[in-house]
């Protein structure tokens, strides 16, 4: 797959778990919240219908695989997935662990409190444990 250029920002608050089959799987430096995020490896693309159908169908397949393997991992209440960008343009999908008595539950994640940066040795456990259940 040829490089391609990821966003500065996704780069700094996303820490890289692995390379799937179209997207960089990266975990959100908060550890508030199970947060995982999906970049699919496309330049100029902003939006899913930018995406080639092929493309589209393989980011569907991550999504729902990523999802699962988090739900299995926390037991959360909730899977949050949503790709938004008003922010970040470069497309990107976030797929978030929710639970009942989280930080702001059930309210946003976005724009509350102050993130808390994952520990190295929690956030390697964390994605290995992704991994495994992928």
């Amino acid at each position: 797959m040829p490089a391609f250029d990821i966003d500065e920002r996704l780069q700094r608050d996303g820490l890289l778990v692995a390379t799937l089959g179209l997207c960089q799987l990266r975990v959100n430096n908060d550890r508030r919240w199970p947060w995982l995020v999906l970049i699919p490896q496309r330049d100029g693309v902003s939006e899913i219908f930018d995406l080639t159908p092929l493309d589209q169908a393989m980011l569907t397949f991550e999504t729902n695989m990523v999802a699962s393997a988090l739900k299995k991992v926390t037991g959360a209440t909730k899977i949050n997935v949503g790709a938004l960008g008003n922010i970040v343009r470069q497309l990107h999908v976030h797929v978030i662990a929710r639970s009942e008595g989280d930080a702001n539950w059930p309210g946003p994640v976005w724009g509350f409190g102050t993130a808390e940066p994952w520990g190295d040795d929690e956030r390697k456990a964390f994605a290995a444990r992704i991994l495994e259940n992928l």
